[in-house]
């Protein structure tokens, strides 16, 4: 309930997720649940406190992120950066590592330091080029650094690609949880399937029996969304 409700209602999401831990309270995914409703409602304390039993119960530095944020929230940005590096990067998934560098570079920001907020999303994802999930909340988070660095132009630039990035991801939503894509021209997939939305594509239904929509879901999973942001600029423009 509390999943469905976050966007909507957080308020009500994190009554129902409080409920829950008073029954389930040594169960992970409640107190995790517990913390994101928190953090959603700007409890950053109980976010961190829930944050640090969800870790101790599951091992799990998924959320991370979520931890050097909360620290941010409570007014100890130094804190939040100690969290950040006490961990090993590589051991995180690419989307973590991103969300990690954002908040990291907000807290570099909170100290008064953009030219090391900077330097924290300096990182491979962050490649204008292509748009993956993580792409516009990437771009924007630079964007809104090169503006406090007073990199009007950059910061301007930046910004458009986060919105390119959002709008590619748009057009390609629906295509990757298909089991068969009709091409009208030459759909050209890079060995990391990424997608290149120049080419012309129609999405057909699927009428193949749920267990071949349950392997499509498993193989979206299992991939990051990506596809090629300035193919999908090009083919706007080309429509206009």
């Amino acid at each position: 309930m509390a999943a469905r409700l976050i966007d909507d209602d957080p308020a009500l999401a994190h009554q129902h997720a409080l409920a829950a831990s008073r029954s389930a309270g040594r169960v992970g995914v409640v107190r995790e649940t517990v913390a994101i409703t928190a953090y959603a409602v700007g409890d950053f304390a109980l976010a961190l406190r829930e944050l640090r039993t969800h870790r101790r119960i599951t091992g799990s530095d998924e959320q991370l992120p979520l931890i050097v944020d909360s620290e941010r929230g409570v007014g100890r940005p130094d804190r939040a950066l100690e969290e950040g590096r006490a961990v090993d990067r590589s051991t995180l998934s690419v989307p973590v590592r991103v969300q990690l560098a954002i908040a990291m570079s907000g807290a570099r920001l909170d100290l008064g330091q953009p030219d090391r907020a900077l330097q924290e999303l300096e990182i491979p994802e962050a490649d204008p080029d292509r748009a993956f999930e993580w792409s516009p909340a990437l771009f924007s988070a630079r964007a809104a650094v090169l503006e406090e660095l007073g990199r009007e132009s950059e910061a301007a630039e930046w910004e458009r690609r986060a919105d390119i990035a959002a709008e590619a991801l748009d057009a390609a939503a629906g295509i990757a949880d298909r089991e068969v894509i009709v091409v009208e021209e030459i759909d050209l997939i890079d060995d990391d399937g990424a997608v290149d939305v120049a080419s012309g594509f129609i999405p057909v239904e699927d009428e193949a029996s749920d267990s071949v929509d349950d392997r499509a879901e498993e193989s979206v999973d299992a991939e990051p969304d990506v596809v090629d942001a300035e193919s999908s600029e090009g083919r706007k423009e080309g429509e206009r």
